[in-house]
């Protein structure tokens, strides 16, 4: 009688997952690189954010078309910061109106494409009020209609303005400045993230995906 042993062989792929947005997802400044770090050996993370760009300028300059090349098992996709009043004709949006038609064009050709797209609201600014709270301003119509579109087409969403305010209303300020990044003037960059801010936003990105796909980065 021959024994035979028999080697298992376990094939395990890494879902391929595509961020498109601007500076504060992008690779210098953005959360990214933490999401990246945090999956790391359960995702492979494409990151297509481009610094300064806003729902319409990322497509208008052509960076939208590799997302939906048929790679991408999820695409996220987080804007705001530059579609607000005073970026510019070529950039800015009304939240309403073509920011929300840009998002749904976004999601619709994302599933065409065969992906699952994922609704990210923008990261807070963390400039603070009198009695250290986050202050609103132009990104919160931005926040409020992607939230809705999420709803309205069933689409998941991470909710990283709320998830980005509470953590910097909890630890305050001067914690709150050493998450971004500073100026070519020495003084605190309240919408970038520093390499401390890039890996812990990073890693609630990451979290907060897995609580909504918890075998999404097990492909």
């Amino acid at each position: 009688m021959r024994l035979f042993l028999l080697a298992a062989v376990v094939c395990s792929a890494q879902t391929p997952i595509t961020l498109v947005g601007d500076s504060t997802v992008a690779e210098g400044g953005g959360w990214g690189p933490g999401f990246r770090a945090t999956l790391a050996g359960k995702a492979e993370v494409r990151n297509l954010a481009r610094n300064g760009r806003s729902s319409k300028s990322f497509r208008d300059e052509g960076a939208w078309k590799p997302a939906i090349d048929g790679t991408a098992k999820y695409i996220l996709i987080q804007f705001g910061h530059n579609d607000c009043p005073g970026k510019g004709p070529d950039r800015e949006t009304d939240p309403a109106t073509t920011f929300r038609a840009n998002l749904l064009q976004y999601l619709n050709e994302a599933r065409a494409a065969g992906a699952t797209p994922v609704l990210v609201t923008s990261i807070v600014r963390r400039n603070f009020t009198s009695d250290n709270k986050i202050k609103s301003d132009c990104l919160v119509p931005y926040v409020e209609q992607t939230r809705q579109l999420a709803t309205e087409t069933k689409t998941p969403l991470l909710d990283m303005y709320a998830k980005t305010r509470a953590l910097s209303e909890r630890i305050g300020p001067a914690a709150s400045d050493a998450l971004g990044a500073t100026t070519a003037d020495g003084k605190p960059d309240r919408t970038h993230l520093g390499p401390q801010g890039q890996q812990e936003i990073g890693a609630i990105a990451a979290r907060e995906f897995l609580l909504l796909f918890p075998q999404g980065a097990n492909h």
